[in-house]
């Protein structure tokens, strides 16, 4: 069923892109892991395995992750019903409501489809929110949702992901210690796939970000379209980013693993680094395309806006 977000056309052809180019990849990464270990059952197997797992159970991962639970309507009366209006607006199944209570400011959406997602944001959130704020945050999860992005993230980042398992069991394997011509032998095949296994990480990581910064901006898009306020959800951004800047870096390091999935960064990739490696759009181009939708949609001016 479509639902009433508006579609995006570009994010569905990046989205297509990113998944073939991931899926050629993937193919010579399992034929390369195949000739050097020489057991094609076992790559096959583990690959379809791992695979399997992230797509169907990579909500709970999240979920247990971030330290979400579900909660029902009894418990978060106001939320509840900001996401059932927002579902009724967009006309899309409701996803299962779950709280963080984590204070740093931020949400988050996953699930393999529709039907099978799950809308999660922080105790931190909800405190610093206004009603209004809120649902524009709510607006542009839902839109991850409807768009279908939340399960093409999930299954690019499975590649990356067990490319860097493998450089990991390759850099700490004990076979890297043997001795004689056999354990030589192990070395060069163990250092040929972990250098594989690297090359492909490095890829993958770069095609996903290169998404995940697009995705950002078409969720802002539609979210500020479906509600008709962009003012509303430019002020959450404004207020989460600038409240998670004073949150202590260490106190973001595990949330940092999850950053493609949250409403706005735990940490950004840092000056020297760019916007190549970062998961979203920086504050400034975001704020600049809900200033123009909310000027074509006549509303007062975006709050941060100047000039």
């Amino acid at each position: 069923m479509q639902s009433r977000f508006r579609s995006d056309r570009r994010l569905t052809v990046r989205m297509t892109v990113t998944l073939f180019l991931l899926g050629l990849l993937y193919v010579a990464f399992a034929a390369a892991l195949i000739v050097l270990l020489k057991s094609w059952v076992l790559v096959v197997v583990i690959a379809a395995g791992a695979l399997a797992a992230q797509y169907w159970f990579s909500d709970r991962i999240a979920m247990y992750a971030m330290h979400g639970r579900v909660v029902e309507p009894e418990e978060y009366p106001e939320l509840h019903a900001v996401v059932d209006r927002l579902c009724a607006m967009a006309d899309m199944p409701k996803p299962v409501v779950a709280v963080s209570g984590l204070g740093m400011p931020n949400a988050f959406a996953t699930g393999r489809n529709p039907d099978h997602a799950v809308i999660c944001v922080t105790t931190g959130l909800l405190r610093r929110l206004e009603p209004a704020e809120l649902e524009g945050v709510l607006a542009h999860e839902l839109s991850h949702v409807a768009h279908k992005d939340v399960a093409v993230i999930t299954v690019a980042s499975f590649l990356g992901v067990l490319a860097g398992l493998i450089v990991r069991f390759a850099f700490y394997s004990e076979l890297f210690g043997g001795r004689g011509r056999k354990d030589q032998n192990t070395l060069v095949v163990f250092g040929v796939v972990m250098g594989v296994s690297a090359a492909v990480y490095a890829l993958s990581f770069l095609l996903i970000r290169a998404l995940s910064r697009y995705r950002e901006l078409a969720a802002d898009r539609s979210a500020a379209l479906l509600t008709g306020r962009p003012s509303a959800l430019a002020s959450a951004l404004t207020k989460v980013t600038g409240d998670i800047a004073r949150i202590p870096t260490e106190d973001l390091r595990t949330a940092q693993a999850f950053n493609a999935f949250y409403f706005t960064p735990a940490l950004g990739a840092g000056p020297s680094l760019g916007k190549l490696f970062s998961t979203h759009p920086s504050l400034e181009q975001r704020l600049e395309q809900l200033g123009r939708i909310s000027a074509e949609l006549g509303e007062a001016a975006v709050p941060g806006k100047t000039g």
